[in-house]
């Protein structure tokens, strides 16, 4: 097992009115699967997936992430299990514009001690990974919104982490773009066994899935 969650909450507080976005959420997820979450705005979903992705702590429950307790973690040990377990994909990119794609790529290494060749030729092996070895020194404002989500991928994948965390990530692009993207995903998971786990609204990402999760009112109902 790559995920164990076991009774997590978090409760945030507006003004004088607690807002309970997760209440008691219970999730086991294997190493290698193939999931979405799925729910209307204000189910949850986002909420779950940044407890996941340690970039919030929960207000009660624990969060195991292969093997290692996550909710124990003093706020200053966070981003190093991030660099080392997790990648994450965003609907909007999040790509540096003055970068080239392959600088892009080799932004989570900055901060470790990777050497920058080593780096370097990590974020070439990324790119060719996902079909974009011809495209390394072009800007994103050189690519169209398909390519720039393929280096956002990459960039997931430098570290090769054990899950992936893709919130919306066919929610700026058309419908055969979208599957595309997908597709890939699902070919990474198979060849990598890593686990993906993604937010989505579209029902032709969570077709494509092994299985899917959906929330209401901070719960997980199916």
């Amino acid at each position: 097992m790559i995920l164990d969650i076991k009774g997590l909450t978090r409760t945030y507080k507006m003004g004088q009115v607690e807002v309970n976005a997760l209440a008691g959420v219970d999730l086991q997820i294997n190493k290698g699967d193939f999931i979405a979450i799925m729910g209307r705005s204000g189910s949850g979903k986002s909420t779950l997936l940044n407890m996941i992705g340690c970039l919030d702590q929960p207000t009660s429950g624990s969060i195991i992430i292969d093997g290692q307790e996550v909710s124990s973690l003093k706020k200053n040990s966070l981003p190093r299990l991030r660099r080392e377990k997790i990648g994450f994909v965003f609907q909007q990119h999040n790509l540096l514009p003055t970068l080239t794609a392959l600088e892009n790529v080799m932004l989570p290494l900055k901060y470790t001690r990777v050497p920058k060749a080593k780096a370097r030729q990590m974020a070439a092996e990324a790119l060719e990974k996902v079909g974009l070895g011809d495209r390394m020194d072009h800007k994103p404002t050189e690519m169209s919104g398909g390519q720039q989500q393929r280096v956002a991928i990459a960039r997931a994948l430098i570290n090769n982490p054990a899950i992936i965390l893709a919130d919306e990530p066919t929610g700026a692009v058309d419908t055969q773009t979208a599957k595309d993207i997908i597709g890939l995903m699902r070919e990474l998971n198979q060849k990598n066994k890593q686990t993906f786990i993604i937010v989505t609204h579209d029902s032709l990402v969570a077709d494509a899935t092994d299985k899917v999760i959906k929330m209401t009112d901070g719960k997980i109902v199916i």
